[in-house]
């Protein structure tokens, strides 16, 4: 841990703002001192920060998180524009500039998109700010409910190419039952997600201003160490001993190696834009076979898609195996369904001489 050279650190609400709303600026000062001092010539750092709900809800006179989405995002509105203004001012004591760089699901799911905020990033670490990532809580639907970061600091971290993902939360760790009571221990490290089999991994935040618990957690830990980045599991108070690669939290080791990047959105980031259901020879050669879906082993066709869009690959009993892009349109699907690739290059040309979902294009999500 204190050899990597860029690194993501996530922080939750419950680590920067009161369990009444708004910001603790204190805490927010304290991680920023942690964070100023380890980066430097040969370490970069993004952050991506919750906070933004949290931060606007005492503002705007609300006393605990509003559940319905209209509220959610006017706090976000108010609250986002306070959080970066506290980062600004405490990074400003150290001399280093802030860049906001704000997301949604939607922006990590499309390539052009997913290339935009890459180029971004670096160039902002290259040119010495320091970048703070957030979901675009103000703008997001069903994103403004997931995980409170924990998903979007794993695709972050494998965006920028970092060498290690920090989580910090107000836990220290993952523990082998609830952490509250006597008799339980931190697991220090998890070699292998099996290495969870039977543990107890709890749901809810202590401050009850964030989103996401241990469950999106470990589920992070997983994505990014499925795409070969270790990463550190503490809370917000051990940051720099995880950053000197001191003893603290729990520690996943690499599952997996580096994927391509639009391999790893389209299994994580992607919203599926409609399904193809296949037959039980197709499932058997796009699953165990790892090869492309062409349209003669496709049984079926819903939703409303475009080429280019996600679809999910489904089994007969309507289970999604994996996930891919399409290269046709919806429309165009039901006189390509169980014909040979031979025969609609004679009827329509050498356009439909291909496949439906390219393999290159394409992730198993239950072999």
């Amino acid at each position: 841990m204190g050899e990597a050279r860029r690194i993501v650190v996530k922080v939750g609400s419950s680590s920067l703002t009161t369990a009444a709303g708004g910001l603790d600026a204190d805490r927010v000062d304290a991680l920023v001192d942690v964070l100023a001092k380890v980066r430097g010539a040969d370490r970069e750092i993004a952050l991506v920060s919750s906070g933004a709900i949290a931060a606007g809800l005492a503002p705007l006179g609300l006393r605990r998180r509003p559940r319905d989405l209209a509220r959610q995002q006017a706090a976000a509105s108010v609250g986002q524009g306070l959080l970066v203004a506290r980062y600004t001012a405490s990074f400003a004591r150290y001399g280093v500039r802030v860049g906001q760089v704000l997301l949604t699901s939607d922006d990590m799911s499309r390539r052009a998109h997913h290339r935009n905020a890459s180029r971004t990033l670096d160039k902002l670490l290259a040119m010495g700010a320091f970048p703070i990532v957030n979901e675009n809580d103000t703008v997001a639907t069903d994103e403004i409910r997931f995980g409170d970061n924990d998903r979007l600091a794993a695709l972050v971290a494998h965006l920028v190419r970092a060498d290690l993902l920090v989580l910090l939360s107000d836990v220290d760790g993952v523990y082998d039952g609830d952490p509250s009571r006597s008799g339980t221990s931190r697991l220090a490290e998890v070699r292998d997600m099996a290495d969870l089999a039977g543990v107890d991994i709890g749901s809810a935040g202590k401050a009850g201003v964030g989103t996401g618990g241990m469950v999106t957690k470990v589920e992070a830990a997983r994505i990014a160490a499925a795409a070969g980045i270790p990463v550190v599991l503490t809370s917000a108070v051990h940051a720099a001993d995880a950053l000197a690669g001191g003893d603290t939290g729990t520690y996943f080791h690499a599952t997996g190696r580096r994927s391509a990047d639009r391999l790893l959105w389209l299994q994580h980031a992607s919203t599926p834009r409609g399904a193809l259901v296949l037959d039980d020879g197709a499932v058997r050669a796009v699953v165990e076979g790892r090869k492309s879906l062409l349209p003669a082993g496709i049984a079926g066709v819903e939703g409303e898609f475009a080429a280019g869009d996600p679809v999910e690959l489904r089994d007969g009993t309507g289970r999604a195996v994996a996930r891919g892009v399409v290269n046709f349109d919806a429309k165009e699907m039901p006189r390509l369904i169980g014909r040979s690739t031979r025969e609609l290059a004679r009827e329509l040309g050498p356009a439909y001489e291909r496949e439906v979902v390219h393999r290159d294009d394409l992730v198993i999500l239950h072999p």
